[in-house]
């Protein structure tokens, strides 16, 4: 008898990548037992344009995992990507009816779902609803609410929303893989389930997952959510700068980046070398770590202003933790330190077993994070319930969280 299977599928601008886990019977840790990846041509900045390039990559990727783990695949959790992805902060107050004002899970519902009432463009949707705090009668920040006594409860929400048209075309990707989307999530709520500790929630952290065409960035505070952004550039951007830059091809801008972009100072190294299709090219370090360095910069200079809204910027006890496949860039970290001026580290797999060589390179840590998601969510509506999205948001994400929490 097959163990239980739990699936996590990123579908990324440039690649997608699938990966396959069990809970370890022994001592109950997740244990990774299939993998696989495939280039993906058919987006743009974390967006689908292409519906068929997109489904047979996703059908590669899968096709790849369930041989490896020898289990077959018909469902995952699945990201959803690009700069069409926002957080908006919403607030929800309801009366307690009951005779003894005893606040029930179904006030907490009802409260979450009073946030959820907003107006909202026709051609966007709640995919994620992550409730910050709650007040009872004026006593405020409560983390839960249930069993206290009161007769007004509001609650202070993150809700995450979503082109509508976007999430159609990537539903229609992944029905044509025949890969049915048990639930949809930001890829930085992955990430931070995959890499955070509890402390760093509690103390506030901000987690940048930086993608090929995208990056995403969650913010967490007293264990919580406290905003969720996409930003509009990528490790893609990096190689079309060097491509320009250097006046050289794409191909071979990306070896240059994966082989010697550096982000830390090397005063001994004046030339990089790099061989594509049997050709040498050689370029000057100095060039090369400037342009890699103005983009990233530019990047951090996105993250700080994010930030800046919330009041957040230069005020995280807990720092920045990044992951993407950019995370592989040396001095990366250091760079993110000098100019947030915060505390910055490269994420690294929590308390996973298996398979691990393989995912633990920082571009797996979403879809590891996705497959735990997929573990600790609660099972999906009926594929044909109305409006599902919005009701999936409801009832799955507003008190996930706590089960998040280890």
């Amino acid at each position: 008898m097959n163990p239980e299977q739990f699936v996590g599928l990123d579908i990324g601008t440039n690649t997608i990548r699938c990966v396959v886990g069990t809970l370890d019977p022994q001592d109950k840790t997740p244990s990774i037992v299939g993998h696989g990846q495939a280039p993906n041509q058919g987006m743009r900045r974390g967006a689908v344009v292409h519906v068929d390039d997109v489904a047979q990559a996703i059908a590669h990727a899968v096709t790849e995992a369930e041989r490896i783990s020898g289990m077959s695949i018909k469902q995952a959790t699945v990201n959803v990507n690009g700069s069409h992805v926002s957080g908006l902060n919403s607030e929800g107050v309801i009366a307690i009816s009951a005779a003894n004002r005893e606040i029930t899970p179904e006030d907490r519902l009802r409260v979450e779902e009073a946030a959820t009432i907003m107006s909202l463009p026709p051609n966007r949707e709640i995919i994620q609803f992550f409730a910050k705090n709650y007040s009872l009668d004026g006593q405020r920040n409560i983390k839960d609410p249930v069993g206290m006594h009161g007769v007004r409860l509001e609650v202070d929400a993150h809700i995450v929303t979503a082109a509508s048209p976007n999430l159609r075309n990537l539903d229609m990707a992944l029905e044509k893989a025949d890969i049915q989307a048990t639930h949809h999530t930001v890829s930085g709520l992955a990430a931070a389930e995959a890499v955070l500790t509890r402390q760093q929630r509690e103390a506030g952290t901000a987690l940048i997952d930086i993608g090929a065409g995208t990056t995403n960035m969650i913010v967490f505070e007293d264990g919580e959510v406290q905003y969720v952004a996409v930003l509009p550039i990528g490790g893609q951007h990096i190689t079309n700068d060097l491509a320009i830059g250097l006046k050289t091809d794409l191909d071979i801008a990306e070896a240059v980046k994966l082989q010697h972009a550096n982000l830390k100072p090397d005063i001994n190294k004046t030339t990089v070398t790099v061989k594509v299709n049997g050709k040498t090219h050689d370029f000057a370090f100095e060039e090369v770590s400037m342009i890699v360095e103005a983009r990233v910069d530019e990047l951090l200079d996105y993250v700080d202003k994010e930030l800046q809204k919330i009041k957040r910027s230069r005020k995280l006890p807990g720092g920045i933790v990044i992951t993407g496949g950019s995370a592989k860039l040396p001095g990366i970290d250091e760079f993110a330190r000098q100019k947030l001026e915060l505390a910055a580290r490269v994420g690294k797999l929590n308390n996973i077993s298996g398979l691990v060589d393989t995912v633990s390179d920082p571009g797996y840590i979403t879809v590891v994070g996705l497959m735990l998601l997929d573990m600790l969510l609660l099972p999906s509506l009926p594929p044909n319930s109305a409006n599902k999205s919005t009701q999936t948001a409801k009832t799955l994400f507003g008190n996930v969280l706590a089960k998040l929490k280890r």
